[in-house]
């Protein structure tokens, strides 16, 4: 390897190391509930100067975008975990199971991402993508209780992350409780296909 190869290696190695300092600091004021933490506060937790921040992200949404990938990799394995259940009723259970668990991991980037929506166009197509694919997740795990659309749209409501927020944050009921509401709604919703 010759030394101008070696120099430009190490460049890169560690413009790569100060882009995953960046996003790991812009995830972590996020989980220690900053709703919007400007490119400063990110620089000076990444330990990286504010043209630094710039140089790897044009924008905050080039930064929201590279943050949505990271959350998307830390999911991949509950995301593409199957269902095993060989009825509606256990589907059912599972997969509220596992978008509360979902939910509980992106709890404080979908807040921040919900107050900057409205002006990103990053963030109000990927919470767009997010709802139809859980949507479909919905139609494809319960065929069945999906039929009805009024039974598909109520269904869908009552296992959105809204439903989740509401009984965690405003409602203030802990992980096991507000679990136990969504499964009691969901299975009712179930039962009333049934009859």
């Amino acid at each position: 390897m010759t030394p101008d190869h070696e120099e430009t290696d190490g460049r890169r190695r560690r413009g790569l190391d100060s882009r995953d300092r960046i996003v790991e600091a812009m995830l972590e004021l996020m989980r220690e509930g900053e709703v919007a933490p400007g490119a400063e506060r990110v620089a000076a937790r990444a330990e990286v100067g504010l043209r630094t921040v710039f140089r790897h992200f044009r924008d905050m949404d080039s930064l929201y975008a590279e943050i949505s990938r990271t959350i998307e990799g830390e999911l991949a394995d509950l995301v593409a975990r199957p269902l095993v259940s060989g009825n509606e009723a256990g589907r059912l259970v599972e997969l509220a199971s596992m978008r509360a668990e979902a939910y509980e991991r992106i709890f404080p980037f979908k807040h921040a991402s919900t107050a900057h929506r409205h002006r990103s166009d990053f963030l109000a197509r990927d919470h767009a993508r997010m709802v139809t694919n859980l949507r479909q997740s919905l139609a494809r795990d319960l065929p069945a209780v999906c039929a009805d659309p009024g039974r598909m749209e109520a269904l869908d409501l009552v296992l959105s992350f809204e439903a989740w927020s509401r009984l965690r944050r405003e409602q203030g009921l802990p992980r096991d409780e507000a679990l136990a509401v969504i499964l009691a709604a969901a299975v009712a919703l179930l039962h009333s296909a049934e009859t």
